[in-house]
């Protein structure tokens, strides 16, 4: 069983830190309100007054805080995990920071000698409670081995993101497409209220199909991820009926913001030539505005 410090004991890090008590792991607990470790210090947790006190005897060493700049603080301040680490501990951060301050923090650690990588969390704080996130941990191969069974002892499934930093890049990328997706659906929502359309209805067809399953893994992998632009389904006719569903929320009198963005998005492809293309050659139009070479050959 490992000595694990874990700094940050908020809504995520203190479930996260009981589960790893219940498996049997040894925690030294720090947190900026005292309060907070009360639960964890009646699981078994030492309660420390700084995160150098906790780090000092630590294999391991755990942040689960809200921002960048208190990672800093914690591992470089005063008091801080840099005093009394040992070169032979990992440093985990599991926060949901900026992806360059945590490369950032990485290059710092290392040059002072320290060894640390990254494994922000999926899900909720339900899961953290129940021991069932989902991990992604950015680190060396021998990094990530090595945290593998403290992380799994918090969550129930690990992905292995690529390399150090890579785990808050992909925690990042999906909380954008979740978080966006989210508005985008309750914007579909409400027009099916406008319609009369039961939303039990609207449920049971786009639980099959791209508008529920997302086109990560419904029309991308079957086109243009295989260099096949060749219509199913052209961006003329999506465009089309984008154009139509417009039109009926603005006699209703619903907002479509979201929907109105995504029409400017396929009236770029359109004037780019991409009218009779499959719809995914939007992923092409929007490499091409990003300035990124293209998947597909002409």
């Amino acid at each position: 069983m490992a000595s694990i410090a874990f700094i940050g004991l908020g809504q995520m890090g203190a479930p996260m830190a009981t589960n790893l008590l219940k498996k049997g792991h040894h925690v030294w607990a720090f947190d900026v309100n005292p309060a907070s470790m009360e639960g964890v210090i009646r699981e078994g947790a030492v309660g420390c007054s700084s995160p150098a006190q906790a780090a000092e005897f630590a294999e391991f060493v755990i942040t689960m805080l809200p921002n960048g700049d208190l990672v800093r603080q914690v591992l470089f301040g005063d008091g801080g995990v840099c005093e009394t680490l040992s070169t032979r501990a990992l440093v985990i951060d599991m926060s949901t920071i900026h992806p360059l301050q945590t490369d950032a923090l990485i290059r710092e650690m290392q040059a002072k000698g320290f060894q640390m990588m990254d494994a922000p969390v999926g899900r909720t704080s339900d899961h953290a409670v129940a021991g069932t996130l989902l991990l992604l941990a950015g680190g060396t191969a021998e990094q990530v081995e090595r945290a593998s069974p403290v992380l799994l002892a918090m969550g129930s499934e690990l992905i292995n993101a690529g390399g150090p930093g890579m785990g808050i890049r992909v925690k990042l990328i999906n909380n954008y497409m979740s978080i966006a997706l989210n508005a985008l659906s309750a914007e579909a929502a409400v027009l099916c209220e406008a319609l009369g359309l039961s939303f039990d209805v609207a449920l049971q067809v786009m639980s099959g199909t791209p508008a529920g399953k997302g086109h990560f893994t419904t029309s991308w992998p079957n086109k243009v991820l295989k260099g096949d632009l060749s219509p199913a389904f052209m961006i003329d006719l999506a465009h089309k009926d984008l154009g139509i569903a417009l039109d009926v929320a603005n006699q209703l009198h619903v907002p479509m913001p979201l929907g109105a963005a995504s029409r400017e998005v396929y009236n770029l492809a359109r004037a780019a030539g991409r009218g009779r293309q499959d719809w995914t050659a939007i992923l092409e139009q929007a490499r091409t505005s990003a300035g990124l070479a293209p998947l597909v050959s002409q």
